[in-house]
């Protein structure tokens, strides 16, 4: 009888794509020596701690602790430092008799500004009776201002 069928012994074929696309050998994979990689988890450690605290700082110094309102007399408006210009005022809230047949002790309030607008409206205003709009940081940077206290906004109060 007539053999159709073919036999064919596995093992001795090639691939198809053998001729075409020859199977590149994968790279191994280098070990890194064990100190680098000690040194390397330290970097990205105090590299995240940085970035933590950086953030961190950010938040507080710009936090809003409180904002209100102050009236009074401007007494003093000006621009100073020595490496950074700040604006600093004074506002005198009014006076304060602690004891009867006394005299009158004054209530400075001082404040910054960071406001250019404000600022200038502000240089404009010395010796009126004025309306100051705030914000209280917990605390400053020195290129913030040397007060806490942080004008955004003022109104003239007319008598």
């Amino acid at each position: 009888m007539l053999n159709l069928v073919k036999n064919i012994d596995m093992s001795d074929q090639t691939p198809i794509n053998s001729t075409t696309n020859p199977v590149a050998p994968i790279p191994e994979k280098k070990e890194v020596h064990p100190v680098k990689k000690f040194f390397r988890k330290v970097l990205l450690f105090f590299l995240f701690v940085l970035v933590l605290s950086g953030i961190g700082s950010y938040f507080y110094f710009n936090y809003t602790y409180s904002d209100g309102n102050r009236a009074g007399n401007l007494v003093k408006f000006s621009k100073k430092g020595y490496i950074f210009k700040t604006y600093e005022g004074e506002l005198n809230l009014g006076g304060i008799n602690p004891m009867p047949g006394n005299t009158i002790a004054n209530n400075i309030w001082t404040f910054s500004v960071n406001d250019e607008a404000v600022a200038n409206k502000l240089m404009n205003m010395e010796g009126k009776t004025i309306r100051l709009h705030y914000k209280e940081k917990i605390k400053n940077l020195p290129w913030q201002g040397e007060s806490k206290y942080f004008v955004d906004d003022v109104e003239e109060i007319k008598k």
